[in-house]
């Protein structure tokens, strides 16, 4: 914990650039990938919060799809774009600011053309969420397309 009362980023946690669409709004957001272990994390921050001054449940899910597909691709040894079919996430404990919550892969199963995976969301004082999502692996390259959202991202595997 730092001098403001705010948790800190744990070692090993790279920042993740800007400039990924949507998922900038998680920001600052940062990811661990250490061979098949998949982690994303934040301190909890005001523009992450909901009117009860907690996080927000879409920050959650972002998080967890985020995770979720990443640990996915990861399991591919792929970098590409796996666009989600289904996430479910079960909320069970507040996550509240200066938190740092950070988001584990537990499981991927890879099936032809399917992904599978399952994690948690985790505070220093409990779990959070459980999420579980199912990602589509379309067949051809190409889904970081030039020009597009995320193109220039470094890739997840080259560390």
């Amino acid at each position: 914990m730092n001098d403001k009362g705010k948790e800190t980023v744990p070692d090993g946690f790279v920042r993740l650039p800007t400039g990924l669409g949507f998922t900038d709004n998680l920001q600052p957001c940062f990811r661990r990938i250490e061979g098949d272990a998949v982690s994303f994390g934040l301190v909890v921050e005001r523009q992450h919060g909901n009117v009860m001054g907690i996080c927000h449940g879409g920050v959650l899910v972002t998080l967890a799809d985020v995770t979720a597909a990443t640990g996915v691709n990861v399991a591919r040894g792929v970098r590409a774009g796996s666009p989600t079919i289904n996430l479910a996430v079960d909320f069970i404990a507040a996550a509240r600011m200066g938190q740092w919550i950070q988001a584990d892969v537990h499981s991927v199963t890879v099936k032809r053309r399917f992904g599978f995976c399952s994690g948690l969301i985790t505070s220093s004082e409990a779990v959070v969420a459980r999420f579980n999502g199912t990602f589509y692996l379309p067949e051809h390259k190409g889904m970081v397309k030039p020009g597009a959202i995320g193109d220039g991202l470094p890739a997840l595997l080259d560390d």
